[in-house]
């Protein structure tokens, strides 16, 4: 077979075909009986010569966020058939957390990124596929990609589907957010029955994700930071012209990754993990971007402590003006320059390292060409932050030994105190807060939601923004074992850790104990003594299926919630512990 064969693009590799013996699909390919089955699906001795590249989409047409993958995996894979790869299609599940939010399906959506994860590592390793390219959309099709990646330790890349184009009501601007809070304040009688529906109406105009810095675009933005994404991909909405041509640009250089032998773990580094924290904290991001990260890290065997987010948070200030507590799009995020320009200013600052990417170049030198539209108010200067210190911080006292996060996104707040209103699901505490039972000053808790508990680790938005409807943001706070939507805002602590199900102190809490978050001191504490009292029985569930098996399997949330064993071997040399870099300013000091 002629070298021209062997790389099926009659380019030899450009005269260098050594790195096809390593080719793990060989396995397969050597093997009549599969290469008789690959024939049906109309491959040819052409297709059947080189590297067979998996193209993973994560479509479904039950929401706007993942309806559109399937039309970008045929530039992607085009580009890889172009580049001398044979490409392979498989789909996976995707679990759409702004259908889910508020009902019992919520508690799948967690447990839906193990799934994907474990899925896509099952089809590229059931076939000896040699290199991934996985196409995302809904927020945990995002890490589950990663996750894989790590696993795989194969050359691989992720191309997010793009952010919805926000939609207009009243002259302004809207997002699903919108929605969300309008019901709360169709709730206290703000709005009629109309507005609510010309709201719903309108908030939602076409394909792409979640349109603020919710969870799938901080996401979005981490996989960059990461160099699993190449710069600016990511950034082009999902209906853009330009989103195909990104397509393409991915299958080609998943083509140079596998001529070059890189793989995903190569970019996933300390250095790479801090500078993901960094850029969510810098945007006010999701705080569910440390429950992920601490997901991939452990998957990559880079060692990631709660502890490294909030040294990170703490030395990074907002820079982007974004929802849901600021007042741009993620569409407009684009526009103003997107992920290249924010990089550059965190480069300027001396807040992120260079680190290399899955484009072949560094993260820096990606970032230094980046130029901000003229007149742009998205992205700011680190001189002239919208907030000192970054969009969440991590807390720890004697409601959460082993941590626990706060949203600081849109709240100015850093002391809460108020007496507890203890709630034992999601639905108790959105009937409480519909029906006006929730006062000024009140700590609303609402346990037994955590991983295990849960379980599935439900997003509160339902109740949040019916706190935010009802005019109440700044006036009560909120502590969960569950977690928190990426469009939530407000004084919210989240992730607590023991959950209550695993006997956390959550579990002993009554209503009218007295809580205290302390933002500053990173304190989260009940004037009581616990000690003395008998754990709350959870509400009995029946589980069964997944929910079984995800509850018996998972980790605190502090570990990131994964189903694999905590002590995993890194493939690389051993990693340093991730820590916080000093900023241009502290190296002068020091």
């Amino acid at each position: 077979m002629t070298d021209e064969q062997q790389d099926g693009n009659g380019s030899a590799a450009h005269g260098d075909n050594t790195w096809q013996e390593t080719l793990r699909s060989k396995a397969v390919r050597r093997q009549p009986p599969a290469r008789a089955m690959l024939r049906a699906t109309g491959m040819d001795d052409r297709a059947l010569a080189g590297p067979i590249v998996g193209v993973v989409t994560c479509w479904t047409d039950v929401t706007p966020c993942n309806i559109h993958l399937d039309t970008l995996a045929h530039p992607l894979a085009d580009a890889i058939r172009a580049h001398g790869g044979t490409p392979v299609r498989f789909n996976t599940i995707s679990v759409t957390d702004g259908i889910a939010m508020g009902t019992p399906g919520m508690r799948a959506s967690l447990i839906s990124r193990e799934v994907i994860a474990d899925s896509i590592e099952l089809a590229i390793e059931g076939h000896c596929l040699d290199a991934v390219a996985v196409l995302v959309g809904c927020d945990k099709t995002i890490p589950a990609a990663a996750m894989a990646l790590a696993r795989l330790d194969l050359p691989g890349i992720v191309l997010y589907g793009g952010s919805i184009a926000p939609g207009s009501h009243d002259g302004r601007k809207i997002t699903i957010q919108d929605v969300f809070e309008a019901v709360g304040s169709h709730a206290a009688g703000e709005i009629d029955d109309d507005e609510l529906a010309a709201i719903e109406k309108a908030a939602c105009p076409g394909a792409g994700a979640c349109g603020g810095q919710f969870t799938a675009n901080t996401m979005a933005l981490a996989m960059t930071m990461l160099g699993l994404s190449p710069m600016g991909a990511n950034d082009i909405p999902a209906t853009h012209a330009g989103k195909p041509a990104a397509a393409a640009r991915c299958g080609r250089l998943l083509m140079e990754m596998l001529r070059a032998g890189r793989s995903a773990r190569d970019f996933l580094t300390p250095a790479a993990f801090a500078n993901a924290i960094t850029a969510g904290a810098a945007t006010a991001g999701s705080t569910n971007l440390v429950l992920h990260l601490l997901a991939i890290a452990r998957e990559a065997g880079v060692p990631l402590t709660l502890e490294t987010f909030d040294e990170i948070a703490a030395r990074t200030p907002v820079i982007a003006d974004l929802k849901p507590g600021g007042r741009f799009t993620a569409v407009e995020f684009f526009e103003a320059g997107g992920t290249p320009l924010l990089a550059r200013r965190l480069m300027e600052a001396g807040l992120i390292t260079d680190t290399p990417t899955v484009s072949g170049a560094s993260l820096f030198s990606e970032a230094a060409d980046a130029r901000a539209r003229e007149g742009q108010a998205v992205i700011r200067d680190a001189a002239d932050a919208l907030k000192p210190r970054g969009g969440f911080a991590i807390l720890k006292g004697s409601l959460a030994p082993e941590g626990a996060i706060v949203k600081l996104a849109g709240t100015v707040a850093s002391r809460f105190e108020g007496p507890a209103r203890v709630f034992d699901s999601e639905e108790e505490a959105f009937d409480a807060v519909q029906d006006g039972r929730i006062r000024a000053g009140d700590v609303i808790v609402i346990r037994f939601e955590g991983p295990k508990g849960g379980p599935g680790m439900r997003e509160m938005l339902a109740v949040t923004a019916a706190i935010q409807g009802q005019g109440l943001g700044e006036q009560v706070a909120l502590i969960t074992d569950g977690r928190f939507s990426g469009a939530t805002h407000g004084f919210m602590v989240g992730h607590a850790a023991p959950e209550a199900a695993d006997g956390g102190p959550l579990a002993r809490i009554r209503d009218g104990d007295v809580i205290v978050i302390d933002v500053e001191s990173r304190r989260l504490d009940v004037a009581a003594d616990l000690s003395r009292r008998m754990p709350a029985r959870q509400p009995p569930r029946s589980l069964h299926g997944v929910f079984a098996k995800y509850a018996r399997l998972v980790a605190s949330a502090s570990e990131g919630a994964v189903t694999i064993p905590i002590e995993r071997p890194t493939a690389r040399a051993e990693a340093p512990t991730v820590r916080a870099q000093p900023s241009a300013m502290e190296e002068t000091t020091a």
